[in-house]
């Protein structure tokens, strides 16, 4: 019976807690602020945040009320935050870092991460800038470069941020990104739930160093997971539910980053189970019925290896 980790050790010989807070759509102040603080009071110790969901001055101000409530210091936890598509010109780089830290209230990042394998143009000042026409407003200076914004990441100080890594990489990017960076990426967060296992991507990390992140570890909301027979089943011989199962099994894969306001889910999904081999073969093989990908925005550009 496989052993859900505490911890995962990066590339860097950093270690990232296996279960975080995710920030993303917790928009209302109050509630990502009180998030935060029950999340680090349940025991989490790895909050994930980004400047494009326009809240991290409210996780800021979380992180520093909740670890001076339960006894903590700096160094007790794992902050990752992310670079924007709109903040990704070279140029821009470190001053977004530096726009990340002010709001966060934060002296150093544990992990950066390149939000998404595109750049869009920043002249609008938008967080989305759209053309005319409704389509995003692609960057014209990168024109999809994104090996430029990665020599800009790799060159941020280590004061700063004590590693760096991507979101939404499939191979076809990561192999891209690695021709020509000095860099291995520490970390790749992709949706990765039961019906998006995305297998091949997990073994092109592996075998490159590379640790993966599950963003989306419960689908979406009203997610068919909740009826799955398969799920159910399982889920009631360990006496626990659907959610907690689908964790347990994210969290044996890599780190996972479930997001909830409500309190009472924030503590239940850290309470995991361990699964037995036949149960992560079963859950594992949920894809060949089922396929979906929650998480596609409409960027104009190729993303996913699929779009290729």
């Amino acid at each position: 019976m496989p052993t859900i980790p505490q911890t995962y050790t990066l590339n860097t010989g950093a270690t990232i807690p296996t279960v975080g807070l995710g920030t993303w759509q917790a928009t209302a102040e109050n509630a990502v602020y009180n998030a935060v603080k029950t999340a680090l009071k349940a025991g989490y110790r790895h909050i994930d945040a980004a400047f494009a969901y326009s809240n991290e001055k409210e996780v800021g101000r979380g992180i520093r009320d909740g670890l001076k409530e339960n006894g903590l210091e700096r160094k007790d936890i794992f902050v990752t935050t992310k670079l924007a598509p709109v903040q990704a010109r070279p140029s821009n780089v470190s001053a977004a870092l530096d726009q990340s830290l002010n709001s966060l209230d934060l002296d150093y990042i544990d992990l950066y991460l390149v939000h998404w394998p595109v750049a869009l143009n920043p002249a609008s000042g938008e967080m989305i800038p759209l053309r005319p026409d409704g389509t995003r407003d692609i960057d014209p200076e990168l024109n999809g470069k994104f090996e430029l914004t990665w020599e800009a990441m790799e060159s941020l100080p280590k004061s700063k941020v004590k590693a760096i890594g991507v979101c939404n990489f499939g191979i076809h990017n990561l192999e891209r990104l690695l021709a020509s960076a000095k860099t291995v990426p520490a970390v790749n967060q992709i949706e990765l739930h039961p019906y998006l296992p995305q297998f091949d991507v997990l073994d092109y990390c592996a075998s490159k160093g590379i640790h993966v992140t599950a963003y989306s570890p419960l689908g979406s909301t009203n997610s068919p997971f909740l009826s799955d027979p398969q799920l159910l089943k399982i889920a009631e011989a360990h006496h626990t539910t659907v959610p907690q199962l689908m964790l347990s099994w994210g969290a044996l894969r890599g780190s996972i980053i479930p997001k909830s306001v409500t309190p009472s889910r924030i503590e239940a999904n850290i309470d995991l189970v361990n699964l037995t081999d036949e149960q992560v073969a079963t859950i594992n093989n949920l894809s060949k019925d089922h396929t979906q990908r929650i998480i596609r925005p409409k960027w104009g550009v190729p993303v996913f290896d699929d779009e290729f």
